[in-house]
């Protein structure tokens, strides 16, 4: 009768932890899923505000119709992308393509003094530090299911759960990197 009892409840201990296993699997997993939805809404406002960019732009540069289109067709593709790899490709082509449009709008003196040019880049601005906060906080949730999915004894048990593959990270990739440092304003006295 004592062996029946020490092994249901070494049972119900082993039970007990492969339900805590899951539970820390599922909330992980969530947190990642909601932390990628954050960074979709920042895409999307994003992707919102740059027909009114190019519309401004249009406006003092209509002979620049290349650079406009392509900043249209990348961010026609970004609204497509639905996958993490998907994203971050075409975001990364979409930011290109925005430094070129900016590139373009340093021509135009005019252009660059525009009220309405200056809030939007502004708008874009700040949504880009948001989508980098967003990013950072995608990344580390992402890290936190990664480690606790690899860890024992989840490993155990986390293919048989569903949580078989690690998350993507999302990562601009060494490309985009080397495009925002070139990017980035010197300052020289």
């Amino acid at each position: 009768m004592t062996g029946l009892i020490i092994l249901v409840v070494i049972v119900a201990v082993i039970g007990l932890i492969v339900v805590g296993i899951y539970n820390r699997l599922v909330t992980l997993n969530a947190r990642a899923d909601q932390a990628f939805a954050d960074i979709d809404v920042q895409l999307k406002q994003r992707q919102d505000l740059i027909p009114n960019l190019v519309e401004t732009v249009k406006g003092y540069a209509a002979h620049e119709s290349g650079t406009l289109e392509a900043v249209v067709a990348a961010r026609n593709a970004a609204a497509g992308a639905r996958t993490v790899d998907e994203k971050v490709q075409a975001e990364g082509v979409l930011s290109g393509a925005l430094r070129q449009l900016f590139a373009v709008a340093e021509a135009y003196p005019d252009l660059k003094a525009n009220t309405n040019f200056l809030n939007l880049q502004d708008q874009l601005a700040d949504l880009e530090n948001k989508l980098a906060a967003a990013r950072r906080f995608f990344n580390n949730a992402v890290a936190e299911f990664n480690a606790a999915r690899r860890g024992f004894p989840a490993v155990v048990f986390a293919g048989l759960f569903g949580f078989g593959k690690d998350r993507t990270l999302y990562d601009v990739g060494t490309d985009s990197r080397a495009a925002l440092d070139a990017a980035a304003p010197s300052v020289k006295f």
